[in-house]
């Protein structure tokens, strides 16, 4: 990805609970920022949090970036973009409220795969319902893997605002996302400033990281490429990597977020995926390295030098203190993992999780 290692995470603000962390150094045309909040890091830490908390757990770290971009004056009036379904599980109708930004009207759009001979061969819009706000800021809240839903989407909308004459200031995107969000909303941008050349661009407003998706099926065998989120190659937010790191398993979930549809809505599925992970790591543990698949998670050869360490999180910005706090409990973590086997942490997240959600599985 285009300046990934000069990019650095610098702190921009910590107010009610809420820490935000801008991108520096890639020379984008665009904004990005990382927040972090503990319900937010709850939510991706725990996948025992389904239905509604999905929604409830978004809706402070979204309220408090929207007053600060409002302070910045970067929205002022609103369009919301609603990609269904994934778009419901992000609060911003509700975050605008709480911050007094005027909503205008919420548009929807359905883009689903095409096929052919069981092939993938497309996206096509299957459902529209476009409104038009001319100069006002397009929000959308949306899960960035691959990402060409939204770049199909964005066109489509774009296209919508030019055959009626009217035009977008910028655009703001809430994202449990990862990497190639980036890159996409780059090309993105240069592209729309040919029609529009006042665009002020796309301001992507990461949760807890900007994860990188899985481009095999891991040293699991068992992942998802294109699909599953972790941490490798990406940024993590510190107060993420502090309280992932103080617990045992969330750093070994087959994905960050799951699918995030199922985890609200299709509760079922959402609990089998989790469950069929963790019985297939049970399966494999005898086979799997499991000093491999933790550098894995990790996203680095372990050990590694304090140094190494600070340069492969893009932490140079972040408080010495903190940092090297973050690093000796990395090390803590790593010791840690020592007294346990594989097989033991599947088993007890395959208990834990079950206990949790057990009205949810069907015999």
């Amino acid at each position: 990805m285009k300046n990934w290692d000069n990019v650095v995470l610098v702190p921009e603000f910590d107010e009610q609970g809420v820490a935000c962390y801008r991108l520096e150094g890639g020379d984008y045309e665009n904004e990005y920022y990382v927040i972090s909040e503990a319900e937010s890091r709850k939510l991706l830490n725990t996948p025992e949090i389904v239905g509604y908390e999905v929604y409830n757990c978004l809706v402070s770290s979204t309220s408090q970036m929207l007053y600060y971009l409002k302070e910045q004056k970067k929205v002022t009036t609103a369009n919301i973009l609603s990609i269904l379904r994934g778009a419901l599980n992000y609060p911003l109708e509700e975050a605008c409220h709480r911050e007094h930004i005027r909503v205008h009207d919420i548009s929807f759009l359905s883009s689903e795969r095409v096929f052919e001979e069981e092939e993938i061969a497309g996206l096509e819009i299957k459902y529209s319902k476009l409104t038009m706000v001319p100069d006002s800021t397009l929000m959308i809240g949306d899960i960035i893997a691959s990402g060409e839903t939204l770049i199909h989407c964005l066109r489509y909308v774009t296209d919508f605002y030019r055959d009626h004459g009217a035009r977008l200031r910028n655009i703001i995107i809430f994202t449990i996302g990862g990497t190639k969000g980036i890159d996409i909303l780059e090309k993105l941008t240069a592209e729309i400033r040919e029609f529009w050349p006042e665009f002020e661009g796309f301001i992507t407003v990461y949760y807890e990281g900007i994860f990188s998706t899985y481009q095999d099926k891991g040293v699991s065998g068992i992942n998802l490429p294109d699909v599953d989120f972790y941490w490798k190659g990406g940024i993590v937010a510190p107060e993420f990597r502090r309280e992932t790191l103080s617990m045992c398993s969330p750093l070994f979930e087959k994905c960050i977020i799951y699918d995030g549809g199922a985890r609200r809505y299709e509760i079922h599925e959402h609990v089998e995926e989790v469950l069929e992970f963790w019985e297939g790591i049970k399966e494999r543990a005898d086979k799997i390295d499991f000093k491999e698949l933790l550098d894995e998670k990790l996203g680095y050869p372990t050990p590694i030098s304090y140094e190494d360490w600070v340069k492969a999180n893009h932490y140079q910005e972040i408080r010495p203190a903190d940092a090297k706090w973050l690093y000796r409990q990395e090390l803590g973590y790593i010791e840690s993992m020592r007294d346990i086997t594989l097989k033991e942490l599947a088993e007890q997240r395959i208990g834990e999780f079950t206990d949790a959600l057990r009205k949810y599985i069907l015999d």
